[in-house]
């Protein structure tokens, strides 16, 4: 059994292989700090890759989606699956056009997921909710039985996973050192805006502390 310690066959970076890491915390860092997955699968012979909201507990990833949605109906069927994230941390500009490239921060999880009820689907479901906005769950009307019906969560274990990073200046070969063109790194910064209220807002109700957070903070 993997410990996401050590690279498999599946998740080993053949490219660039100093950029990869396998422990779990380079792992969990990496899943922590990107805001949506992109979830791949082979349906009816076909791949199929479909972006999810997505959030960790300990060692475990959890899903979330419609019981209708395909992804997750043959997720929680055994069907493996391939999930991705990327963090863009800057845009590097080279004096080749060749040398262009990326800071960045992805990571790789690979594995069957498996479907959960009760007490589990609610944990993932905050975890997902907390993953966006730490705070948001305890201050939301928890989910319904109805609404919990509709729903589907998945568990993927992160038993098979890998990151990638860059975070350097630009690598140009030297003999475009002495070109006139400007070379060195764009920081890509994410923030949040304005919050706007719903139109349908009650008059008198301020900005919930975990918004005020995530819009200061953030």
């Amino acid at each position: 059994m993997p410990t996401g310690s050590a690279p498999t066959p599946f998740t080993k970076v053949h490219r660039l292989p100093d950029r990869a890491a396998y422990d779990r915390g380079a792992v969990h860092a990496v899943l922590d700090a990107a805001p949506i997955a992109h979830v791949g699968l082979v349906r009816d012979a076909r791949p199929v890759v479909i972006p999810l909201l997505f959030g960790r507990l300990d060692d475990a990833l959890y899903l979330h989606g419609s019981v209708a949605g395909g992804v997750l109906r043959d997720g929680g069927a055994g069907v493996e699956l391939c999930v991705t994230t990327t963090v863009v941390d800057g845009l590097v500009f080279a004096r080749s056009a060749f040398h262009h490239s990326m800071n960045y921060r992805s990571a790789v999880v690979i594995g069957r997921a498996r479907a959960v009820d009760g007490d589990e689907k609610l944990a993932g479901l905050r975890a997902i909710a907390e993953h966006l906005t730490p705070g948001r769950w305890d201050e939301s009307r928890p989910p319904n039985p109805v609404e919990l019906a509709k729903t589907a969560v998945l568990r993927l274990g992160l038993d098979e996973a890998s990151t990638k990073c860059r975070a350097a200046g630009p690598v140009d070969d030297d003999e475009d050192l002495e070109l006139a063109v400007w070379a060195g790194v764009v920081p890509v910064v994410v923030g949040y805006g304005a919050p706007i209220d719903a139109e349908n807002l009650a008059p008198g109700i301020d900005l919930s502390p975990a918004v005020t957070a995530l819009v200061t903070d953030g």
